[in-house]
């Protein structure tokens, strides 16, 4: 089986700073690092860095920023047939990393917007189809029907949160969101199977919870992606959502304890080594 994301690209521009500006403040950092990004392009990489089969819709553009984003994706396993090339500037975000490790970002959406769902096509013998809110709504409605006439299961990382239409809550399987988004959903998610990421607190799902792993966190940016990621991979692996929840959180945990320039080096062998040292947990 395998696994398909369809979702934003951007080019990440990641600043090292002690703190996050207040207003009218102007910090001194200490660098900075030009990342592959995106919700979509994190979370396609994660899958197929976890072992997943993965396929990839989505839109870069024609500047420096999307010839970056495609050599990222190219030195990758991923199927990129399906990869939408726009005529304008790519999708990039400007993020701040504080010496907790805490962050914030803005991002500037440009072609994602742009992204032709009619082109898009389901694989065959796709198990799970991952959304996320960084495309327009009618991308992600369009998607999930596809999808579910594939007989796929359709997951959307409602992040960042947004009002959803009926008809994307009734194509949506299972809803990814944050405590923040879990609040800004809570009346709207209604029947609707919904995970829940807590950070350090852990994650909860149909009434149970999971601890979070220790670890020492150098930056929780893109730390969402790797655990939405993984989950598809265990999943698509014949795990029920379960069962793969504690291999998605060590595979979040280690992300956070590593360095940027360490990241891509991240694999499945790694994240099972890391979760064998966690047995007693």
């Amino acid at each position: 089986m395998s696994v398909f994301v369809v979702g934003s690209l951007h080019l990440d521009v990641v600043l090292s700073a002690p703190h996050l500006p207040r207003a009218d403040e102007t910090v001194t950092g200490s660098a900075v690092d030009y990342v592959f990004g995106g919700k979509g392009g994190n979370q396609a990489l994660a899958a197929a860095r976890m072992g997943a089969d993965v396929a990839f819709a989505g839109r870069a553009g024609s500047d420096r920023f999307g010839d970056m984003i495609r050599e990222a994706l190219e030195n990758s396993q991923i199927d990129l047939s399906q990869l939408q090339r726009d005529a304008g500037p790519s999708g990039m975000s400007a993020a701040i990393v504080d010496e907790r490790g805490d962050y914030g970002a803005v991002i500037v959406s440009a072609a994602n917007l742009n992204i032709d769902a009619h082109a898009v096509k389901v694989p065959d013998r796709t198990s799970v189809v991952v959304l996320q809110n960084e495309v327009p709504e009618e991308v992600n409605g369009a998607i999930a029907r596809k999808a579910r006439a594939a007989g796929a299961q359709v997951w959307l990382n409602a992040a960042p949160a947004r009002p959803l239409s009926g008809a994307v809550l009734d194509a949506v399987d299972v809803l990814i969101v944050n405590r923040v988004e879990a609040a800004f959903y809570a009346e709207t998610a209604g029947s609707h199977r919904v995970l829940t990421t807590l950070g350090a607190e852990g994650v909860v799902y149909q009434g149970r919870k999971w601890p979070a792993f220790s670890v020492d966190v150098v930056s929780t940016h893109g730390a969402g992606d790797m655990f939405v990621g993984a989950l598809a991979a265990e999943v698509d692996a014949g795990r029920a959502i379960d069962e793969a929840v504690p291999f998605a959180q060590a595979a979040a945990a280690l992300h956070v304890s590593l360095e940027l320039t360490e990241r891509d080096r991240m694999d499945r062998a790694r994240v099972e080594a890391f979760l064998a040292t966690q047995s007693s947990r």
